[in-house]
């Protein structure tokens, strides 16, 4: 198992050092909001937030990358990351992008393959050979990576749908259990640029847009978990199910406007997806068991920066 130092470094070796950012997702916007449980909800998990009394939540949209100056139109992931506040106090987080399955199946592959995307100090670009071998000998890295290439530019944060990559398992309250990945669909609906339009955008253009849109009105996804059947594997992120199992919606999220006050300084937001609660269980996804420990370690060096900037 490599250390969360080495795999921060690694990401960082990719996209650059910027303290006080996350290392990857560095860039993106903290907004409030509420969710509310549809009445099938329950019927798939007994989780507090699951029962139909509308919960308070964080939500935090994000580009994939580690460099928070990379514009807005750049070929990238992107994230939608949610803290639900529930009623005894405790919070669950759900972390989803925009990639529907993963590019590795382990925190070994997914190290080694970050130090294959190390750009060459000459060119600035990373070193397809390397690339090349990496995919060579892990052919399963493939489909995530030709749909992010084929991603064409969002035209708004709200018009994307995110998928929750890694399978939980989610227990009723009559004792039945099924594993599941969650999705966000977009009530706006999916929308994206050409390549001429996202040139012409400025740097920031999708928060610009997202602030707007916001002001008139709420964004809203709906909250759906795609549901297991027996054979489907459930510890490996780069495989996806077929799309002929069932789909149940959860519930909506609303998003209200920006939070500004929920991420300041030393205040730092975690949204961990090995977070549960009570009627969600993590699966045995090596990659989703690694997240929180290169979490800790890119919220130390965030924090180390928070101190360095305040005492300076």
């Amino acid at each position: 198992m490599p250390s969360a130092v080495d795999v921060v470094d690694a990401i960082n070796d990719v996209s650059g050092s910027h303290p006080g950012y996350r290392a990857a997702h560095a860039k993106g916007v903290v907004c409030a909001g509420g969710f509310t449980a549809s009445p099938d909800a329950k019927a798939v998990s007994r989780a507090a937030h699951l029962q139909g009394e509308p919960v308070r939540t964080t939500v935090r949209f994000s580009n994939g990358g580690g460099d928070p100056t990379r514009p807005d139109g750049a070929n990238d992931g992107r994230g939608l990351s949610v803290k639900f506040y529930l009623p005894d106090g405790s919070r669950t987080d759900i972390v989803a992008i925009t990639l529907p399955l993963f590019f590795v199946r382990t925190p070994e592959d997914f190290l080694a393959f970050t130090r294959a995307r190390k750009p060459d100090p000459e060119t600035g670009q990373p070193d397809l050979e390397k690339v090349g071998a990496f995919l060579a000998a892990h052919p399963e890295a493939g489909p995530a990576i030709q749909f992010q290439l084929g991603m064409p530019a969002p035209a708004s944060r709200a018009q994307l749908r995110y998928h929750g990559i890694h399978a939980y398992r989610f227990l009723a309250a009559d004792g039945t259990a099924r594993y599941g990945r969650y999705r966000f669909e977009p009530e706006a609906g999916e929308a994206w640029l050409d390549a001429d339009e996202a040139k012409a955008k400025p740097p920031d253009y999708l928060e610009d847009e997202l602030s707007e849109r916001m002001a008139s009105a709420p964004v809203a996804f709906s909250l759906q978990v795609q549901l297991a059947e027996d054979g489907d594997p459930t510890h490996d992120p780069t495989a996806q199910w077929p799309d002929e199992r069932e789909i149940v919606t959860l519930g909506r999220l609303e998003v209200t406007g920006p939070d500004t006050e929920r991420e300041r300084g030393d205040d730092v937001l975690v949204f961990d997806p090995t977070r549960v609660t009570d009627g969600i269980e993590c699966s045995d996804d090596p990659i989703l068991r690694f997240r929180p420990q290169a979490y800790s370690e890119s919220v130390a060096r965030r924090t180390e920066a928070a101190a360095r900037a305040g005492a300076a």
